[in-house]
């Protein structure tokens, strides 16, 4: 079954705002990747029957069409055509790297939004996501600026979502229906961004930093004395197990991360501050993920050993 009116979409008369209309999608993605896909596989367990669908551009490019494919095959989603057709969806989650972000909510923008909610998951500035919003609810949408404070696997759909914007409280209350988790900041779009993008300026910094500091340690055959002495100043982290888990996900996201990074900069630019740590991330994030390295195990010998290679540093 679908989701059925007034529970949980029906329950957006909040500040003078209209009630959802029935759209023909529950839910629609745009941008079907590793983030789209996890919270698809969570939402499926607390609500049998939902009726959604997909777009992603690499539907679009014959090198990766028939894989995204089998994605939404796989998800049991129905394969859509163009961003306008899952932004006609009464939920829409936008989850494309950041610099396709804005073109995604212009591209979306081509269908009469008819009240649905638009959750801009994506890694952007402030000012992208408030120029993403004049266009979506131009159009009719609900524009929300949701921020992904975590990584979405394990957790799935109960992945943390920070929530900000004229409708946050809207869609806070319809997402915790379904069975996520769900966080107001504020009723300003940016807020939660520009929460997202500072936090990140750690996170990708911390995997920068790994990077370098284990690929250098690894060439002089030192990183386990490198990362017990790290495991004795912060006990508990595991230190071993987190650099392996880092430079994997650089490696297989690194592209996107920079992305992200850019973002990053912008905002602290527009702060007044000179992203200087930021725009370094960029580089080396960028520089990792242009590798090409497929997804390996959790043994960080092994890793440091593939970059090293790739990056020409090992014979």
């Amino acid at each position: 079954m679908g989701l059925s009116p007034p529970q949980p979409l029906g329950i957006c008369n909040h500040q003078g705002g209209r009630p959802l209309s029935r759209n023909a999608l529950d839910i629609g993605f745009i941008g079907f990747g590793e983030a789209g896909q996890a919270f698809l596989s969570g939402l499926r367990e607390e609500n049998a029957g939902l009726t959604v669908g997909a777009y992603d551009i690499k539907t679009d490019d014959d090198a990766t069409k028939a894989a995204k494919l089998a994605d939404y095959a796989g998800h049991d989603v129905q394969a859509l055509t163009c961003a306008a057709e899952a932004a006609s969806a009464q939920i829409v989650f936008c989850t494309v790297t950041a610099d396709q972000a804005e073109l995604a909510a212009q591209a979306a923008a081509a269908s009469v939004l008819n009240g649905g909610l638009f959750l801009d998951c994506n890694s952007c500035a402030p000012g992208a996501k408030r120029r993403s919003a004049t266009v979506i609810e131009a159009a009719g949408g609900r524009y929300v600026d949701a921020a992904v404070m975590a990584p979405v696997h394990p957790a799935l759909h109960k992945t943390p979502f920070l929530l900000s914007g004229p409708h946050a409280d809207v869609a806070a209350e319809t997402l915790t229906a379904l069975g996520m988790v769900t966080t107001i900041a504020d009723d300003q779009i940016g807020t939660a961004s520009t929460r997202k993008m500072l936090r990140s300026v750690i996170m990708k910094g911390l995997e920068a930093l790994v990077l370098e500091s284990v690929l250098a340690a690894r060439k002089a055959g030192v990183e386990d004395d490198v990362l017990a002495s790290l495991d004795a100043t912060y006990p508990g982290f595991d230190w071993p197990a987190k650099a392996a888990y880092m430079m994997e996900r650089v490696t297989t996201h690194g592209k996107r991360r920079a992305a992200e990074m850019r973002e990053v900069a912008r905002t602290v630019e527009d702060l007044g501050f000179d992203p200087r740590m930021s725009r370094a991330i960029v580089d080396w994030q960028h520089q990792i993920g242009m590798l090409g390295l497929p997804p390996g195990d959790n043994n960080h010998h092994a890793r440091a050993d593939a970059i090293l290679k790739a990056l020409g540093q090992l014979d």
